[in-house]
């Protein structure tokens, strides 16, 4: 392992999807000194918080996990939020990273990032192929200027900067509110209040046509672990000046909608039925990523789609009670 035990890593928005999965694998391999804080204990939007903050701290790895996401309702009502909190916080901690000399650094992208009508499975290189997917373009925008902030130090500053590229992420801590939600706890909090209420339909936005790819969040931490551990040469690869940092996270299959919802159905244990609000935006077709890069170091992930909906769901009705 690159880090032993006792390395400093900082996780920021540890609360989150995430980040919280990232802090649970760390504390799975034994690491010690796992530095968190919270929103109101520092504001990451905050250049000169952040900064002392982090070179206060000099941690030896970063996990920049911090962000403010949301489904497609969020990103059409909030796309001035999605585009400047997003831009601010990883400005400031990529920043505060390169001049406190932290070793490693790995930002958490999305997969929307990528054209709306690249090829699939997509690959790394098809980045600013064509135009993005409008319904969150401002989100997209601004975490490809969080993997080019990265890039632009590598290329400057001879750091280390990776930027990780996760497909759509379900599990513990996951957000269930209908306006700001995704799509998989979406759909999980409509089933289940529709069972409990005994309502014999659900409504889902959309067609149910568009195809998406899932991966449960402790597959990631997994993955994010793997990769910063890796042995000098091996990661200096992949941050290597001449190609942009980006790698990308999925389990490299996808389903409908339609056959999400579905399986979300059966894992719930409701008998109604589903009507497909067609004037509500699909969003990009089909969008599964290529995983051949973070395959060929050794990582696959290990949480089934039918498995992982089990958990989610059991993990949704303990925080219910």
């Amino acid at each position: 392992m690159y880090f032993n035990d006792s390395a400093k890593i900082y996780v920021a928005g540890h609360r989150g999807l995430v980040g919280s999965a990232i802090c649970r694998e760390l504390k799975n391999q034994g690491y010690k000194n796992i530095i968190t804080r919270s929103h109101s204990d520092l504001d990451l939007e905050n250049q000169q918080k952040t900064e002392n903050f982090i070179m206060d701290v000099k941690p030896d790895a970063v996990f920049l996990a911090a962000a403010k996401v949301g489904g497609i309702l969020a990103n059409n009502s909030y796309p001035v939020d999605f585009l400047m909190h997003n831009l601010a916080i990883q400005s400031n901690v990529i920043r505060a990273s390169y001049l406190s000399n932290v070793k490693r650094l790995i930002f958490l992208g999305s997969s929307c990032i990528y054209p709306k009508k690249c090829p699939q499975p997509i690959k790394e290189e098809y980045l600013l192929s064509s135009d993005l997917e409008p319904t969150n373009r401002p989100y997209a925008l601004a975490k490809i200027a969080g993997i080019e902030m990265c890039w632009s130090y590598n290329r400057q500053f001879d750091t280390q900067y990776l930027a990780a590229m996760p497909t759509n992420l379900y599990g513990p801590n996951d957000n269930y509110d209908l306006t700001n939600s995704h799509v998989l706890p979406a759909l999980i909090k409509k089933i289940h209040d529709a069972k409990i209420q005994n309502k014999s339909m659900v409504e889902v936005w959309g067609t149910g046509e568009p195809r998406r790819e899932f991966l449960h969040v402790d597959d990631l931490a997994k993955a994010l672990v793997s990769l910063s551990n890796l042995n000098k040469a091996t990661f200096q690869n992949l941050v290597e000046k001449k190609v942009c940092p980006v790698i990308n996270i999925g389990s490299g299959v996808d389903l409908k909608i339609k056959e999400l919802a579905n399986l979300i159905k059966k894992v719930i244990g409701y008998r109604g039925h589903f009507v497909y609000d067609n004037s509500k935006p699909d969003g990009t077709l089909r969008k599964v990523m290529n995983i051949e890069k973070i395959k060929s170091l050794g990582w696959l992930p290990q949480v089934s789609l039918e498995d992982g909906l089990n958990q989610t769901y059991k993990n949704y009705i303990t925080k219910l009670e």
